[in-house]
């Protein structure tokens, strides 16, 4: 009877879906109302979505996402590009992103595939470059067990990082982190772009190469978690998974052989760059989501990628098939005097993060992010825990603070995208419009809806 009378002493909640003129209906006679942010999926879907609960995508769901989740992501070497992935050994060039040719690359992408041919040594200025580059045979990050974040690009000189599963038999690449601003990834490719790429081949990757076969492999899974713990995100902000890194490769670095002048330019180029992690959170990503590919009649995404043109996602049901829709534009925060009118769509290979619980599905643990990529700290809460209503389970060693301690959302499920309509949400980068001018600003973005769509009823017809 208590219980009883608590209950009736407590101000009534009613809890609205969908309908506004309810619930303000019901705010303007005194009622405290929670809105629930809910649509019925697209009629395109509902049969798709029936055939999927029937055949029990749940369960093939859970096999994929336990793989997922076995994956132990170890940094292992640094290596050349072309010695590791055999299609750069043949010319190839690699991007972030869906396939695409040379005419439908945005700006970014195309600046920096002319930084690249620069690099290469391919094209003696950035005219013929330009000229030439439609030559260029390209192909996906994802294609080739890589990522690369904005434009992505990987050419066969590039130094890549190997990550490998401690706990099987996966590898995953990714480049180095140049840093931010008038950068490759960012579609930057003047002399000082160059330069800084030939630096990173000539004296980094070696340093770094040397140090981590001294040292021994690095747990980055470990590492990460414990960023997280510090005010990290996993995908814009890195600063304390950086100091980490540095932490953990510090007395490898003292104890080297090359010039003392070589290892303190390292040091001071890795303390100096809080995105250097970046890359190697990409690839651990990477790793895992490729461990969960391929399992027959599973809904859950195994990429979310963008070339600046289209954005694009994979599930693990559905192959190699892609899954597109036009780039969104970025809600961001813009650096200097650039603005909305400077900015190209969203592009990069990083959204493989929030494939993972990290990034913007990590945001709740890393409140500091907002002054990078806008919004509040009330909000990234929010949006963390939206996300909750999209994935399939709770990343065990991902873990939130201000939440309890409870695990990052982790294996998104296009169904439950396209029953709820709450679309993945992702904090990124802003490159410039035009090639060559590189970071103009930093956001956040939400995945289109189409997308999901397409791939909930193309796996529904392969299970009829």
């Amino acid at each position: 009877m208590t219980g009883l009378m608590t209950l009736l002493d407590t101000e009534p909640v009613v809890a609205t879906a969908g309908v506004e003129l309810l619930a303000e209906a019901l705010e303007a006679q005194g009622v405290h109302v929670q809105r629930a942010d809910w649509r019925p999926p697209p009629a395109a879907t509902v049969e798709a979505l029936n055939t999927l609960v029937t055949n029990d995508v749940s369960g093939a769901n859970r096999q994929a996402v336990e793989r997922m989740l076995s994956v132990r992501p170890h940094l292992v070497d640094i290596v050349t590009a072309r010695d590791v992935i055999p299609a750069l050994a043949e010319g190839t060039f690699l991007h972030a992103g869906p396939p695409i040719e040379w005419d439908d690359c945005s700006g970014p992408l195309r600046g920096a595939l002319i930084g690249a041919m620069l690099y290469e040594g391919r094209a003696d200025d950035a005219e013929q470059a330009a000229t030439e580059g439609r030559l260029l045979s390209l192909s996906p990050c994802h294609h080739q067990g890589a990522v690369g974040p904005m434009a992505g690009v990987v050419s066969p000189s590039m130094p890549v990082a190997v990550i490998e599963d401690a706990a099987g038999s996966g590898l995953a690449y990714a480049t180095l982190n140049e840093g931010l601003g008038k950068v490759l990834r960012y579609g930057a490719f003047d002399d000082e772009v160059v330069d800084r790429l030939r630096w990173m081949d000539r004296v980094l990757a070696p340093t770094l190469q040397a140090a981590i076969r001294r040292r021994g492999a690095i747990d980055l899974q470990v590492l990460i978690a414990q960023a997280l713990q510090m005010g990290d995100d996993g995908h814009n902000r890195n600063r304390a998974a950086t100091s980490l890194f540095l932490r953990q490769i510090g007395a490898a670095l003292l104890e080297g052989r090359t010039g003392i002048e070589d290892r303190a330019a390292v040091f001071r180029f890795i303390d100096g760059n809080d995105h250097f992690m970046l890359n190697l959170v990409m690839a651990a990503g990477k790793l895992a989501v490729d461990a969960a590919a391929g399992i027959p009649g599973s809904s859950l995404v195994t990429t979310m990628a963008r070339n600046g043109t289209e954005f694009g996602i994979r599930l693990s049901g559905t192959g190699d098939a892609w899954f597109t829709a036009p780039a969104p534009i970025v809600d961001g925060l813009f650096l200097g005097a650039y603005t909305a009118a400077d900015a190209n769509p969203d592009i990069g290979d990083s959204a493989i993060t929030e494939t993972v619980g990290l990034g913007g599905f990590a945001m709740a643990a890393s409140p500091a992010i907002v002054g990078f990529v806008g919004g509040t700290a009330a909000g990234a809460v929010r949006r963390t825990l939206e996300m909750y209503e999209i994935t399939v389970t709770e990343h065990p060693f991902y873990r939130v603070p201000i939440l309890e301690g409870r695990g990052t959302p982790t294996g998104i499920d296009a169904t439950l995208v396209a029953r709820t309509g709450v679309v993945p949400q992702i904090n990124t980068g802003i490159a410039g419009r035009e090639p060559g001018v590189g970071m103009v600003g930093a956001g956040l973005v939400q995945a289109p809806l189409r997308c999901f769509v397409d791939a909930v009823n193309a796996l529904a017809d392969g299970e009829r």
